[in-house]
Formats: C-alpha cells, sequence, structure tokens
C-alpha cells in the first residue's frame, strides 16, 4: 500500500525529491518550483512582472552579443536543479559553451541568474533562494530586480568563495564573469 503524501495548507505535496517532484507535475495546470522538499506553485503574472522579465531577457541577451561571446541568455521555464530537493525556475539565465538541446527543461551550469521579485515571492526570491542558488559552482551571479524600488541587488561569487552585494538604481552594471555589461537605468525606463 502506497504512503499517504503529506500535504501543505494549501494542499500542495511536501517532502518531495527533485524526481517525485517532476513526476507530480507532469500532471498538473501551472508551474511550480521546488524548496526544501515542498511544492510552492507560482502565481499567475502581473503585466509588469512580465514586460520586467522581458526587458531584463532582452538586456542580457543584447550585452552577451554585443560582447560576442558563446553564451545563451534563456527567459523564464527553464529550471535551475539546484539539489535532491531544491528545483527553481529563475526569470532568466546565462550560460556558456554549447546550446542545451531543446527538448531539455534544466540547465546544469549558469553563471547568471535573474529573479524579478514579486509580492508573493519576495522572502524566497531576496533570502532562500540566494543560499540556494550559491550552491551551484557555476552560478557567478544572482540578480534580483526589485520593480516598485526601481532597484537590483546584485550578488557576485567571489574568488575566496564569499558573495558581495550590490545595490543599484542605474547606470552599468559589469557581470564579469563572463564579461557583458548591462544598463540598469534602461530597465526601469
Amino acid at each position: 500500500m502506497a504512503t499517504a503524501r503529506k500535504l501543505t495548507d494549501d494542499g500542495l505535496p511536501t517532502g518531495l525529491n527533485v524526481d517525485e517532484f517532476l513526476a507530480w507535475t507532469k500532471d498538473q495546470p501551472g508551474r511550480f518550483e521546488l524548496h526544501d522538499g515542498a511544492v510552492i506553485a507560482m502565481s499567475p503574472e502581473r503585466v509588469g512582472h512580465a514586460s520586467m522579465k522581458g526587458r531584463v531577457y532582452r538586456a542580457l541577451y543584447d550585452a552577451v552579443r554585443a560582447a560576442k561571446l558563446s553564451c545563451h541568455v534563456l527567459p523564464d521555464g527553464v529550471a535551475v536543479h539546484i539539489s535532491d530537493r531544491k528545483w527553481y525556475e529563475p526569470d532568466a539565465l546565462v550560460y556558456r559553451g554549447p546550446a542545451a538541446p531543446a527538448d531539455d527543461i534544466k540547465i546544469d551550469a549558469p553563471i547568471i541568474v535573474v529573479e524579478v521579485v514579486s509580492p508573493s515571492s519576495v522572502k524566497l526570491d531576496t533570502q532562500l533562494k540566494l543560499t540556494g542558488y550559491y550552491a551551484v559552482e557555476s552560478i557567478q551571479h544572482y540578480l534580483i530586480v526589485l520593480i516598485e524600488e526601481q532597484r537590483v541587488i546584485h550578488h557576485q561569487r567571489q574568488s575566496d568563495e564569499t558573495i558581495l552585494t550590490r545595490l543599484l538604481s542605474a547606470g552599468p552594471l559589469r557581470l564579469d564573469p563572463p564579461g557583458i555589461e548591462v544598463d540598469i537605468t534602461e530597465l526601469f525606463n
């Protein structure tokens, strides 16, 4: 007899590993992430949030093209496998090397991940995902876009494994590696 699955207060399963989570999501409408074994439903998007995600993707894409790098930029929908109990879908990411196969659902070694904060994701994006993303060795930059404040929080891995944090409201942001520059002012105009 199968063991009853634990559910959160909102009826979503908890105590899952990534394989169980991926099997569960196949039969579910909507989009979900996995944090410490608990399924988290992703809220429906508002126009302002979707618009900012598009501007972030475009800024990263244009920067990679301008620098003529062998990097790829993806919008939301593709995951980063953090650990056996964490599976996140950033709002944009950049990775190096050859293009991932078209049927992949995750990128194994992103160097930049971006989250655009919505009211329902503030704690997860600004606190909990920070330690999750930096558990992935390849990630050098974690950008958190705060739409209401018109600010970007830039977390950057240092050579001694510490994380440098900067708050930006305007001007250029150098992301090295991979060697690109994004204009923060343009994101909010």
